[in-house]
């Protein structure tokens, strides 16, 4: 399995949801630097499953514990390395999954791949309980930006068909991130978070999930991060934001939006405010040709519903190779949206951060 990722900050996620630990190594860290640890795991926190009738019922408290790379409270050069234990697991509610995957689950393909010798219970390294060890490098890099002037939020755009305000693409909200991460369900527009918050209870209570989309900006990014052509920012976030379980599409700017228009539609004008180049619009959202240009930077990420739902679903038997229906037992989530906000903020923090090191090579 790939579970490393970056060049010049390097981490290693490892465990599986229902193994002992969780956690996560890494190398690069700025030596001298002190991390706000009661930050990180309110950081941890948001992500942590049971914090609302909206996710699922297991109890994690995503407490860290951290094995080594600090020294009085500094990163002290050495490798980072931190766990999270795993102790409200119900390994038995999985049983049934080894010869009957579930429909839109890892299960089927990682049977294929690893020949029946990986981890099913609560899905093993392919469960989205492995999040929690990105956050936790992620909430560090956060940490880090913080002290270079950059600020990441997010907020949830869309559940099912029911859309928030959009962040203004030139001039974000970046006032309200601190309230945002406070929300049980982090909405521009306070009804629309109501009427989410009743569809994801009517869909929990059908004994089905809804999924949506996710909008997070990183503001005050300086220019000509990235490199072209595979080492773009659009490259380096997508790569981290696609280890996210549940992600299926990525849009920076505009997005997809950009094929309806023209292109003096599209183009960003360039201006200078404040003796600074900016552009009137950001419908690149703050990368162009691959490298960051100081505005925004603007991506959404489409969230699908949760495979794991306890309607009625057609399956088959692996051992007896024929079609058979599934009933799935567990606790599980109705929408993943709102828990993987840090989640892609934490994506974002690690892939800029990188980028910036890289940068400083130069």
């Amino acid at each position: 399995m790939s579970s490393t990722y970056g060049q010049n900050i390097r981490f290693t996620i490892f465990g599986q949801s229902h193994s002992p630990a969780i956690g996560v190594t890494a190398e690069g860290l700025p030596y001298g630097f002190k991390p706000d640890l009661d930050q990180l795991q309110r950081f941890l926190d948001r992500r942590a499953p049971g914090g609302s009738d909206l996710t699922t019922p297991r109890q994690e408290a995503d407490r860290f514990t951290v094995l080594s790379g600090l020294k009085d409270g500094a990163f002290c050069g050495a490798p980072f390395a931190a766990q999270i234990e795993n102790t409200d697991t119900r390994s038995k509610d999985y049983s049934q999954l080894k010869e009957t995957p579930r429909p839109s689950h890892a299960d089927y393909t990682a049977e294929i791949k690893y020949k029946g010798f990986q981890d099913f219970a609560g899905g093993g390294h392919f469960s989205g309980r492995l999040t929690a060890p990105l956050c936790l490098i992620g909430g560090i890099c956060i940490q880090i930006l913080e002290a270079e002037g950059i600020r990441i939020g997010s907020h949830i755009l869309q559940i099912g068909d029911i859309r928030d305000e959009a962040f203004d693409p030139c001039f974000p909200p970046t006032y309200r991130f601190r309230e945002l991460q406070e929300m049980t369900l982090p909405v521009m527009d306070l009804l629309a978070g109501v009427q989410m918050s009743e569809a994801i209870r009517t869909a929990r209570d059908e004994g089905d999930s809804l999924g949506g989309i996710v909008e997070c900006c990183a503001f005050g990014v300086p220019a000509g991060l990235g490199d072209p052509m595979f080492d773009g920012m659009e490259n380096r976030i997508a790569s981290i934001v696609f280890g996210i379980p549940a992600v299926k599409g990525i849009e920076f700017g505009a997005g997809f939006d950009a094929a309806k228009m023209k292109g003096s539609e599209h183009n960003d004008d360039f201006t200078i405010r404040n003796e600074k180049i900016v552009t009137e619009t950001n419908n690149h959202g703050g990368i162009l040709g691959g490298i960051t240009s100081g505005m925004p930077l603007i991506f959404r990420t489409a969230i699908k519903p949760t495979p794991s739902i306890f309607k009625k679903q057609q399956s088959v038997s692996l051992s007896k190779m024929e079609p058979a229906p599934l009933q799935i037992q567990g606790r599980h989530d109705p929408c993943i949206v709102p828990r993987a906000l840090p989640c892609i903020e934490a994506a974002a923090a690690i892939a800029i951060y990188d980028a910036l090191l890289e940068s400083k090579k130069y």
